[in-house]
């Protein structure tokens, strides 16, 4: 694998610690700007939000440049917006810098894939893609933790303050490791929004909606369950949460490497197993060691579909791809704020803690359907040699329209 893909991991690393180290944190910040909790938790919901807004019009601002000079420029504004939280004198200001923080995050993973992809042979492409995730899972096992301590312990601008340091080192391992490719030449902004017509690129994404959505709507409301179910102590969430991070590394890499060999088949195992682990969950809730390995088994079977998910965007939307990668980071935003929402239903309506378990494993099942749904319609399509409407091969751009990508 190529260096470049180190600093890729190292930016990953950076937003993976960024996004998840606020929840840790809550009490810290809303107590030093006399806020609410709940009011301290819209910065959260700020930096989800941003996250699926922020993608496609940073991909789109972003068509006049190189994709390298793109990533360096996303890292920069990953590193302002870092900065400004934390220096932030009011509530307001770290809400608005926790925004253009978020701003990069999608257009960096679905760039940032893109260039993965690229950087290696045809038959390693979603092994890079998940090279480059790894520094999103491993921040979930060291960088989330870490931060945390720190900001507990020291102050949680300390904490921002750090993780605007790792944004600069992997703006520097991009401008020195990332090779300067070339804009491809005949995609226009037209042919990237084409890919949105293809029904294959949108049943991805809704895998991906469904899919990760799944493992959000146990995790998100992990703490209580863990604590009011299985009888764990409040410290015990830091270390269960060190394990779901675990999985994820391992799924991520077993998701990248079995990918590039049988995409589909991978997406049928790992979300069908999801569906399963998650509706046995509710179960293996009640027992502290069953329900340890089962939240690990959650973090590595969810995982194992991001690499798949993601090569299926960039195969099916081949041709002109950035857009059609970096929506799909949305898409998984996008899942984790709607099945968390839909956990939060469920709870309220008496149905206790372990509920949100039997909406994510509905969420998997529905996700695996899809699957089978859009290889049914890809063998059809091969029989009948039809090609889906929104598909832009590459070369297929007339000769006078082979300029830089522009609106």
């Amino acid at each position: 694998m190529p260096l470049a893909l180190l600093a890729l991991a190292i930016g990953a690393f950076g937003i993976g610690t960024t996004e998840f180290v606020i929840m840790g944190l809550l009490p810290e910040v809303a107590g030093d700007f006399g806020v609410s909790i709940p009011t301290a938790g819209h910065l959260v919901t700020g930096y989800a939000l941003g996250v699926v807004f922020g993608a496609p019009l940073m991909t789109v601002l972003g068509t006049k440049v190189s994709r390298k000079r793109m990533l360096m420029l996303l890292m920069g504004l990953f590193i302002a917006g870092n900065l400004l939280s934390a220096l932030a004198p009011v509530f307001g200001v770290m809400l608005i810098g926790r925004v253009v923080a978020s701003l990069a995050h999608g257009a960096f993973f679905g760039i940032g894939s893109v260039v993965a992809a690229d950087l290696v042979a045809p038959d390693k492409k979603a092994g890079a893609i998940a090279m480059m995730f790894t520094g999103l899972t491993v921040a979930n096992v060291i960088g989330v933790p870490l931060g945390t301590l720190i900001g507990q312990s020291i102050g949680w601008r300390v904490t921002f303050g750090i993780v605007a340091a790792l944004g600069l080192v992997g703006l520097a391992g991009i401008a020195r490791l990332v090779p300067d490719m070339p804009k491809p030449e005949g995609v226009r902004l037209r042919h990237e929004l084409a890919a949105f017509k293809n029904v294959q690129v949108l049943l991805a994404m809704a895998m991906t909606v469904l899919g990760f959505g799944g493992v959000f709507a146990a995790i998100t409301y992990i703490a209580p369950m863990m604590t009011h179910v299985a009888g764990f102590a409040d410290g015990s969430v830091t270390w269960l949460l060190v394990l779901f991070g675990l999985g994820m590394v391992g799924g991520n890499l077993i998701g990248g490497r079995y990918a590039d060999r049988a995409l589909m088949p991978m997406l049928y195992v790992s979300l069908g197993a999801l569906a399963v682990v998650l509706a046995l969950f509710t179960l293996t809730a009640h027992n502290k060691i069953v329900a340890a390995v089962t939240i690990a088994l959650i973090g590595a079977l969810g995982f194992a579909t991001v690499p798949p998910l993601q090569k299926r965007v960039l195969d099916q939307a081949h041709g002109a791809p950035t857009l059609a990668s970096a929506v799909n980071i949305g898409a998984f935003n996008f899942g984790n704020a709607l099945s968390a929402w839909l956990g939060g239903i469920v709870i309220a309506a008496g149905l206790g803690y372990t509920a949100p378990n039997w909406v994510g494993a509905l969420l998997a099942a529905s996700a695996l359907v899809l699957a089978l749904v859009s290889a049914a319609l890809e063998r059809r399509d091969q029989v009948t040699g039809s090609v889906p409407a929104g598909s832009v091969p590459a070369g297929s751009v007339p000769a006078e329209e082979r300029t830089a990508v522009s609106p």
